[in-house]
């Protein structure tokens, strides 16, 4: 497998957060070669689904897929031929001037495009709002839920931003908790004195976190889903937690979720479609 991805032209993806793995995951199975960039302080919530965590840690892995942090292109070769992932810190994607990618993949899902263009591969691909295919990339993924999710479109732009979360089990907004003030993250204990995480049932009006002196509140029963890392510098009204309110998603937190894994199988549609069109080896 090493040899083989070796001989491969590089698919870049921009972005290593719980949606931007759905689609890492998919492609690197698929048996694309794929190279990440993120940027130096990710805050992805839903961490244990999140390949973003290499940044912090060195490597993360989700769902058997790993990804590594590495320095420099030498090293995200040999990476690559373990069957691994690498990621560089490389907010503007500056390698692309050296990787010389066959097609780039903006994953960083801003609601905006961060500087990707057709010039920086023969494919390009962006997901949800903030791209119009045929003008600044070649193809959109829907990303907004419901029933065009990952849907793969080749003239004009995704579903704008409502700034709604999707609704799930009846909650929507409620779903998603933001910081209170602006503070350092710490995570508090719940009466048994275990450590509030990813993973645990908490109740409404249950402290989950604090971030400096003002405490964080959950907002509904569920199954804390995603949670920002301690020590993490918030500031007030950043996204900090996620909570779902299905009890049963308790065994789910870290895997791909359903959302990310429809956008994953997008974009692989999208690039297998492209590189048949335009005669070009992604492969």
């Amino acid at each position: 497998m090493g040899q083989k991805r070796e001989n491969q032209p590089w698919v870049l993806v921009r972005g290593a957060g719980d949606l931007a793995t759905g689609v890492i995951v998919r492609l690197h199975r698929c048996g694309f070669r794929v190279a990440v960039t993120e940027c130096a302080n990710p805050s992805a919530i839903r961490r244990r689904a999140a390949l973003c965590e290499a940044v912090w840690q060195g490597q993360a892995t989700v769902e058997g897929v790993t990804c590594r942090l590495v320095e420099d292109i030498d090293a995200a070769v040999c990476v690559s031929q373990a069957d691994e992932v690498p990621l560089l810190v490389d907010e503007r994607a500056d390698c692309v001037a050296v990787l010389h990618p066959a097609a780039v993949v903006d994953a960083i899902l801003a609601k905006r495009n961060l500087g990707t263009n057709r010039e920086m591969a023969p494919v390009t691909v962006g997901l949800g709002p903030g791209f119009t295919a045929g003008e600044d990339v070649d193809a959109v993924i829907e990303t907004m839920r419901g029933h065009h999710l990952g849907r793969v479109l080749l003239q004009g732009a995704a579903i704008p931003n409502t700034g709604v979360p999707g609704g799930i089990a009846g909650y929507a907004a409620e779903r998603v908790i933001h910081a209170p003030a602006s503070g350092k993250m710490t995570f508090v204990q719940d009466k048994s004195g275990k450590t509030i995480d990813i993973g645990t049932l908490v109740k409404k009006g249950q402290e989950i976190a604090r971030v400096g002196d003002a405490p964080v509140l959950a907002t509904i029963d569920g199954v804390l889903r995603g949670l920002i890392r301690a020590g993490y510098p918030v500031t007030e009204g950043l996204k900090i937690a996620d909570i779902d309110p299905r009890p049963e998603q308790v065994a789910y937190c870290d895997t791909v979720s359903d959302k990310a894994r429809a956008i994953g199988g997008g974009v692989v549609e999208a690039l297998l479609y492209l590189a048949r069109k335009k005669d070009i080896r992604l492969l």
